[in-house]
């Protein structure tokens, strides 16, 4: 929920000017110059966020190779139909595990590093599957092995930057998604041609290289991700940061939100309670169904849907890139935006109206005879189907009350993610191929649904921010004189 003019006013002017000795405290004791916090947090960006980008990076890949593998005669090959591939592709988003809670005690270059090397093994033995069994047992232990990675990642990201650096870096790690979409297309063009090579099939050694290429990323994540701001050293010893630099990463995190004190590993059920209560949420997780489903679709049948509308089997991968390069520039956009401005809400409202305003271009084109307009409107479809997704996960977690929470929260917003897959993986039936209108239809309402609830999401903010500000600023500066006096600090009421 949005602060108050006031509190941000005052509060905010308070909480830059460090607190009189007699707290007691060594984090509200130590002091620091807006240069050297400028440097530092760009260093976290350079130690932190790449790695985690890499991870998403590889995740994408290895989820959305499939795609790329359709056009290279996979149901053929491995004996099995659409239908049997959608079931699959359900499989896959069932994996659930929960994560943050194992985070809490392992800490992150472990649990994050371990769960990328376990899928991309996954990955490289899944190249010589056959038959349904094979097929359905590997999609269900990809699921099982990448589920705890992006809740893990995102509570991680919050732990190191504060509130009004959040949405920005979401964005900045949902860079790896989206690279993985723009580049994985044109990987796999050249991969594709590998068919022959030792006897292989090209979408064989297309699951064979990426894997390896996933197991060796986990392993690195696993050598130098440090493990928390108060003590950012690698598993094996190397320091990214003084001790004083150390002291002010926690200091600046404490100081603007108190919440992210984990004072234990373990999650207390009050903060459990409190995120599965909260029903604030509701309509950021209709959000998450609703819009990601879709999405889920395009990755998937992306390149099929180019093949339909007359290009080649396998330049159909690499053209599919071009629809993800611009989602990443959108992407980098609406999180910078979304900090700058301080508004999350309205960033995502943006991006739900157009992703709509496409979806529905493309239902009235399916029976066009004009192939370059029908991939033109699939092409601007792609760059606003998830940019709101990183907004809205960092509008959740900027509302949850606890470190705890917050945490739950982000397990909430991926579990979202996957009942979205699990509906996008159905919308497309192989007796409604080759145009899809059933399919398109469900797109365009599924669309209609996540406007609507992103909607509600910025009324229900407005109608609490309201409501509080109805009930006087009495007792708002009754508040912040009490700080004030408390901090020593002169306090005027305006």
């Amino acid at each position: 929920m949005s602060e108050k003019v006031l509190e941000k006013e005052v509060v905010g002017a308070v909480d830059n000017v460090a607190p009189t000795p007699d707290t007691g405290s060594d984090i509200d004791q130590i002091e620091w110059t807006a240069e050297e916090e400028k440097r530092l947090v760009r260093k976290v960006g350079l130690v932190v966020i790449p790695l985690l980008i890499m991870g998403f990076f590889v995740l994408q890949m290895d989820r959305g190779n499939i795609g790329n593998a359709l056009t290279d005669f996979f149901f053929r090959d491995v004996g099995i139909t659409q239908n049997q591939f959608n079931i699959g592709q359900n499989l896959m988003s069932l994996g659930i595990i929960p994560s943050n809670l194992v985070l809490y005690r392992v800490g992150p270059s472990l649990w994050i590093g371990c769960q990328i090397v376990a899928w991309g093994m996954v990955v490289v033995f899944q190249a010589f599957q056959k038959g349904l069994a094979a097929f359905l047992v590997t999609r269900l232990l990809l699921g099982l092995c990448e589920s705890g990675f992006i809740p893990a990642a995102l509570y991680t990201i919050t732990r190191w930057y504060t509130r009004n650096e959040t949405s920005k870096r979401f964005s900045w790690f949902f860079i790896g998604n989206m690279t993985a979409n723009a580049t994985s297309g044109l990987i796999a063009y050249g991969i594709l041609h590998m068919r022959g090579v030792q006897g292989l099939a090209g979408w064989q050694w297309l699951f064979i290289l990426e894997g390896l290429f996933t197991i060796f990323v986990g392993a690195t994540f696993i050598c130098f991700f440090p493990k928390s701001p108060s003590e950012p050293v690698s598993i094996f010893g190397y320091r990214y940061f003084t001790e004083r630099e150390a002291q002010i990463l926690t200091a600046r995190v404490l100081r603007d939100d108190p919440t992210k004190a984990q004072k234990n590993k373990h999650m207390r059920w009050k903060e459990i309670k409190d995120a599965l209560t909260n029903w604030k949420l509701i309509s950021h997780l209709v959000l998450t169904v609703a819009g990601l489903a879709p999405a889920a679709t395009l990755v998937s049948y992306g390149p099929t849907l180019v093949v339909s509308f007359g290009f080649g089997r396998l330049r159909s991968n690499a053209l599919m890139s071009i629809g993800s390069w611009l989602q990443l520039l959108s992407n980098l956009l609406m999180g910078y935006v979304a900090d700058k401005w301080d508004k999350r809400g309205p960033v995502a409202f943006v991006g739900v109206l157009f992703y709509m305003g496409f979806a529905i271009g493309n239902r009235l084109l399916i029976f066009s005879d004009n192939a370059g307009l029908r991939f033109a409107f699939l092409t601007l479809v792609i760059p606003f189907a998830v940019n709101w997704h990183p907004v809205n996960g960092a509008w959740m977690a900027l509302n949850a009350q606890s470190a705890g929470e917050r945490s739950i929260t982000m397990a909430l917003l991926i579990m979202g993610a996957n009942v979205a897959a699990m509906i996008g993986s159905q919308l497309f039936q192989q007796e409604d191929g080759p145009l899809y209108p059933k399919g398109w239809a469900g797109i365009v309402a599924l669309t209609v649904a996540s406007f609507l609830a992103v909607s509600v999401s910025n009324w229900q903010y407005w109608w609490l921010n309201r409501r509080e500000a109805e009930k006087g600023v009495t007792e708002t500066k009754w508040k912040i004189a009490a700080q004030c006096q408390l901090r020593g600090l002169p306090w005027r009421a305006r």
